[in-house]
């Protein structure tokens, strides 16, 4: 669940790129029943986006048609929604649930669903397996103020790995946000710290809401309320070791969901906040 506050601030981070709002468009407003939207995957052979809602909404995820139409709801049966604020799939086309919301930084319970491809034609799915897990870092339940750090909405899965990207909570927010790795296997871990970076230091502009990769491997991209972070050329998972640029997308709003489309083309979801938003947007990225 989010705490949201809307400013008319506009910020420049590190390498900068603008783009026309030609690159920005709706594609369709989303179903009036998924008012908070947390996480969206998408399926090029279905033209399909799955979608789910966090804290306080159904243990269900949603197939939504390109005209913004509810194609099927699949409830979770053997998985409860504490927090779910992402979801993704893998090459083979199963489903993961990122129940990580954490924004007291006091959950002991942070998970990761699978949801097997085979399980998306029916009305009620179980969960093939349930990874918990724990950040090693995180030794006070809450941590100290300044120490927020242990918040998650965005992740993804590569190379039978997961990689998360921290929200920052922290008083006297500065932008830097943490990589976790986590192996795609049941049982319990510890996420393994790979690297951190940072933003800029306006919360509402620069807190990371999701992330993505693009089908290929070689573009990392990371969602804020009016930008998107873009990383590329990095080697191997290190992919803050890349060229880090901000892209600002002109448009503001409470943008809490990305994925790649394609290798060069995104698809943004928002949640509808004072008659703003609640669509799906399509961007292209500049070769």
């Amino acid at each position: 669940m989010k705490k949201f506050f809307l400013l008319g601030v506009s910020i420049a981070l590190l390498a900068c790129q603008q783009q026309s709002n030609d690159d920005f468009k709706t594609l369709y407003s989303l179903p009036k029943k998924l008012k908070e939207v947390s996480g969206i995957t998408y399926f090029p052979e279905t033209n399909l986006i799955y979608t789910l809602e966090d804290s306080g909404n159904k243990n269900a995820i949603y197939a939504i048609n390109s005209q913004g139409k509810v194609a099927k709801t699949i409830t979770i049966t053997n998985a409860t929604n504490v927090d779910w604020e992402d979801i993704t799939k893998d090459k083979s086309g199963n489903i993961y649930i990122g129940d990580f919301g954490n924004n007291d930084n006091e959950r002991k319970d942070l998970c990761i669903y699978k949801v097997n491809k085979n399980q998306l034609n029916k009305d009620a799915a179980v969960a093939e397996y349930k990874i918990s897990f724990s950040y090693p870092e995180q030794t006070e339940f809450p941590p100290k103020k300044k120490e927020m750090f242990y918040d998650v909405e965005g992740f993804f899965e590569h190379g039978n790995y997961f990689y998360l990207f921290t929200k920052n909570r922290s008083k006297g927010f500065d932008g830097t946000a943490f990589i976790y790795k986590i192996l795609n296997a049941p049982g319990t871990q510890k996420a393994t710290k790979i690297g951190e970076f940072k933003t800029c230091n306006n919360y509402n502009h620069c807190v990371l809401t999701s992330a993505t990769i693009s089908p290929d491997g070689k573009k990392v991209v990371l969602l804020s309320h009016d930008k998107i972070v873009l990383f590329k050329g990095y080697k191997g998972d290190l992919f803050h070791k890349g060229s880090q640029t901000e892209i600002k997308l002109n448009h503001f709003s409470q943008k809490e969901a990305i994925v790649f489309k394609d290798n060069n083309t995104l698809l943004i979801a928002d949640e509808k906040t004072n008659k703003v938003g609640g669509n799906v947007y399509e961007f292209t990225l500049s070769r």
